[in-house]
């Protein structure tokens, strides 16, 4: 299982945050769209509260270790308008995830920056973001 997954499994075992994400934790798409992400969208077509997670790029960590790495992912959270599902999802999000030993060979996942109130252009919806580090070995 890639690290990518085990984020997500550990998001979808926080019952209140499934409850709040309808439109469900996606991980292996590259964007939420009706065609990639039929589940996030109710039956007129209509967005529902969803998440993507996607990974960056691969930083080195200078730990002693040789195949140690900062591996930056983001959590987008998505609804149609507003911010009263975004808010609280990201917030239990970040409790999930903060500090938090998840996956084989992690030994930490760090907070680094959240960004809130902005608005997908593309998918014209209300949207936040938390980025993460995760430590780990290779």
């Amino acid at each position: 299982m890639s690290l990518s997954d085990d984020i997500k499994t550990a998001l979808l075992a926080d019952a209140p945050l499934v409850a709040l994400l309808t439109g469900g934790i996606h991980n292996d798409v590259e964007e939420i769209s009706r065609q990639n992400t039929p589940s996030a969208f109710d039956a007129n077509g209509e967005l529902k509260p969803c998440a993507l997670i996607k990974f960056n790029t691969e930083l080195p960590l200078r730990s002693g270790y040789k195949r140690a790495v900062n591996d930056p992912f983001t959590i987008y959270f998505y609804q149609r308008a507003g911010y009263d599902v975004i808010e609280p999802a990201m917030n239990l999000a970040f409790d999930d995830l903060n500090e938090k030993k998840i996956g084989t060979g992690v030994w930490s996942i760090e907070f680094d920056i959240a960004v809130n109130q902005q608005r997908d252009t593309a998918l014209d919806c209300a949207l936040g973001s938390l980025r993460f580090v995760a430590k780990r070995l290779r």
